[in-house]
């Protein structure tokens, strides 16, 4: 991947490059940046679509499972055609015939506390768009460890969440600030016994790209340290802060 942009780079990147908060430098920083996106599912989806219209250089698709048809109403990049294959082999195809300019790595296995030590020396930021508390505090864990920046989101029902962990500030909260390891994990509640509304999961997705955007191209995000509420039933949006647990074992384990 080159430090310059051609023509052609120019030309696909012009609206965003307008931007003041991008501009060319940003537009370099997001063609060299690197981000690891956990879970290829119905925030998985559109997070990487727009991150790879924006050209960032490279994305690695992380995700176990394979594409089943009660997936279609809300992971929007893929089709029937694709019911048995890897979601993140799919999704790579998608997005590279979205945009052929970029790298993108398909790991076709769940991420572990193990892999994600490895994979984070070589990767700036880490979207979180996996469906499970597990995952969620294993890549906290290992992001904390790193101090890579993290995006998260959920979205259950009608409702969503959206947090950004701004690592690189060893004294920002962490999402077990946030969920205790212990004690949270309910079988009961999730997308698979109640449901969840796709558009809501693209809306959050998209959200985690902006984030993902602001960060590479040199800015510190409004949400960092702050959880973002969002209620798509009644359309009520709220925000509040989030403050480190001096009880936390990560950050204890971590930052002490």
């Amino acid at each position: 991947m080159t430090d310059s942009l051609d023509d052609a780079a120019l030309m696909r990147y012009s609206r965003q490059i307008l931007l003041p908060e991008i501009d060319l430098e940003g537009q370099k920083r997001l063609q060299q940046s690197r981000v690891l996106i956990i879970g290829m599912g119905g925030l998985g989806c559109p997070a990487s679509q727009y991150l790879a219209a924006a050209g960032i250089g490279q994305l690695t698709l992380c995700d176990g499972d394979i594409v089943e048809i009660s997936n279609l109403q809300r992971q929007i990049l893929y089709t029937e055609a694709d019911l048995g294959r890897p979601k993140a082999s799919a999704a790579r195809e998608r997005l590279l015939a979205m945009n052929p300019h970029i790298r993108v790595s398909a790991w076709t296995e769940n991420a572990s506390s193990e892999s994600l030590g490895s994979a984070l020396e070589t990767h700036d930021l880490v979207l979180d768009c996996s469906d499970n508390f597990n995952s969620r505090h294993a890549i906290n864990r290992a992001c904390r460890k790193a101090r890579v920046p993290l995006v998260s989101a959920a979205a259950i029902r009608w409702e969503g969440q959206l947090s950004v962990f701004d690592f690189r500030d060893p004294n920002t909260a962490c999402y077990a600030c946030l969920y205790p390891e212990q004690g949270e994990e309910n079988s009961e509640d999730t997308c698979s016994r109640n449901g969840v509304l796709g558009p809501l999961l693209g809306i959050l997705g998209s959200m985690q790209a902006v984030e993902a955007i602001r960060l590479l191209s040199g800015h510190n995000s409004p949400l960092s340290g702050q959880l973002l509420l969002v209620d798509a039933r009644h359309w009520q949006w709220r925000q509040v802060q989030l403050r480190r647990d001096p009880a936390c074992g990560v950050c204890s384990g971590v930052c002490a």
